[in-house]
């Protein structure tokens, strides 16, 4: 009777562990986002009369957090393949509460990009997250609506960075009541946003760390010592990455032949981490690389073309873009934060278009029509300044977002299904965030170059042509990525 509750059990929607499990997503965003609107001021404040190198080292600032993220993400995931998911997650949400204090209390521009890089070498909940969800979810039915929710509360995350950074930052300038007078945020004037968001972090530390569940596969069920690492005479693909060493459980035994017979292998001379991963599994690390570029890009150059005034030195209708939309600082505000509403309607339509249409029909027409939202963004200034171009700007803003948000979720549904190993996953997630990450740090610096050519030489739709160019790239590539087993992995 036990045994068939449980079983019934495992078979419901996680949505409680979900919700706690986003809780701690919500971490990483809000900590990469949350200086963007005080990085200038924070770099300009830190070099003092050296203010001509500001916009520089706002950029090193900002790119350093997904650099390291990209050097550590891989590491973070193969380490919770060891000893489990939920130390992983904690320990990645103390390492953003430690970066947010090195920040807070910056007195140099070194130790700002100390802390902004320890901010993302010592978060490794993206990867963990991930495989926590597929861990979480039993069946595959309900696959689009848990990996609908993680992306849901990212937006969430990144919607609400920015809104502490630009409230709270230098409290004194803005006589902001009860701090503005604070001697120690004088002192320190970029050190309260930190503080509120270190603050929200310890928050969902504490919920996790009581109520959140642990999803390894050998771990879950009954509390058992572990070894991080230890060579066996035995190793093979198919050798689990953790031994247990309690008296309470019974080893498997390892190394059998097809025949019953036990086969030595010699000890291996260094771990390969990446042995056992089939082409699926790099054909989607690959298309999680061409997915952060683009995204990423769009992020960085939609407020440029909200905000630059038209080019008057082109024709009316000339192909290489006319300029920007010429809009306001608070009229690109307004325009910003619909489009994070937007996008977390979108999230919600996710699961009831992939269960109408299918994933993989879903994947292959949403990346087939991805570039054109790029190519065609330019030409929205075409339109004449009136209730038309409002309505051609929401319209683009809605298709884009759907493109890119029913994208993400299924390329990560598929890296669960054609995981070889269950043991492997966090190991792949891990390698997907770093991957991901890495493409993050280069494509803003490709994506700013290609503005500044466009700009100098009148031809302002270059640097969309170029996202268009790496969406195009993502479609075709779409298109030989097998479709994985529709199997539990239980």
């Amino acid at each position: 009777m036990n045994d068939n509750a449980t079983a019934a059990k495992q078979g419901e929607f996680p949505t409680a562990q979900l919700f706690l499990l986003a809780l701690c997503r919500i971490a990483e965003p809000v900590a990469l986002t949350s200086v963007f609107p005080y990085a200038y001021d924070f770099m300009q404040y830190l070099l003092g009369a050296k203010t001509s190198n500001a916009a520089f080292y706002a950029g090193v600032f900002i790119a350093v957090f997904s650099l390291a993220e990209s050097l550590t993400g891989f590491w973070w995931g193969a380490l919770s393949d060891r000893v489990g998911r939920k130390p992983v997650l904690l320990l990645g949400c103390g390492g953003t509460m430690i970066s947010l204090f090195v920040l807070g209390f910056s007195s140099n521009i070194w130790m700002a990009v100390l802390g902004r890089a320890l901010g993302g070498a010592l978060n490794g909940n993206i990867g963990v997250v991930q495989t926590m969800v597929g861990e979480m979810v039993t069946r595959p039915e309900h696959e689009p609506r848990a990996y609908a929710v993680m992306p849901f509360f990212f937006s969430i995350g990144c919607t609400l960075g920015p809104a502490i950074g630009g409230f709270f930052a230098s409290p004194a300038e803005s006589e902001l009541p009860l701090f503005g007078k604070s001697r120690l945020f004088q002192q320190f004037p970029y050190l309260l946003p930190n503080l509120i968001c270190a603050g929200m972090v310890f928050l969902t530390m504490l919920f996790a760390s009581v109520a959140l569940k642990e999803t390894h596969p050998n771990l879950r069920h009954r509390k058992t010592k572990y070894v991080f690492w230890e060579h066996r005479h035995d190793e093979s693909s198919e050798t689990p990455l953790l031994y247990p060493v309690s008296s309470e459980v019974e080893e498997p035994s390892y190394g059998a032949t097809s025949t019953g017979e036990e086969e030595p292998h010699p000890i291996p001379a260094s771990f390969n981490p990446f042995r056992g991963l089939g082409i699926n599994v790099w054909m989607l690390v690959a298309a999680i690389c061409l997915l952060s570029s683009h995204t990423v890009t769009y992020i960085q150059l939609l407020p440029i073309f909200l905000r630059d005034p038209p080019d008057t030195s082109v024709p009316p209708h000339y192909m290489g873009g006319v300029g920007g939309l010429g809009m306001s600082l608070t009229q690109v505000g307004l325009v910003m934060g619909l489009n994070g509403i937007i996008g977390l309607v979108v999230q919600l339509l996710f699961p009831f278009f992939t269960e109408r249409v299918g994933i993989q029909s879903t994947l292959l027409l949403v990346t087939t029509l991805h570039p054109i939202s790029y190519f065609c963004v330019p030409y929205l200034a075409f339109i004449p300044t009136s209730t038309w171009r409002t309505i051609g700007l929401y319209t683009w803003l809605t298709m884009r977002n759907v493109f890119s948000t029913f994208t993400y979720p299924i390329l990560l549904i598929y890296i669960k299904r054609w995981t070889p190993d269950t043991l492997m996953l966090g190991r792949v997630n891990g390698l997907v965030a770093s991957a991901g990450a890495a493409c993050r740090t280069v494509s803003p610096a490709a994506a700013g170059l290609l503005q500044t050519i466009g700009q100098h030489h009148h031809f302002s739709a270059l640097a969309w042509w170029g996202s268009g160019i790496v969406a195009l790239v993502a479609a075709v590539q779409c298109w030989f990525i097998n479709t994985p087993p529709e199997e539990d992995n239980e």
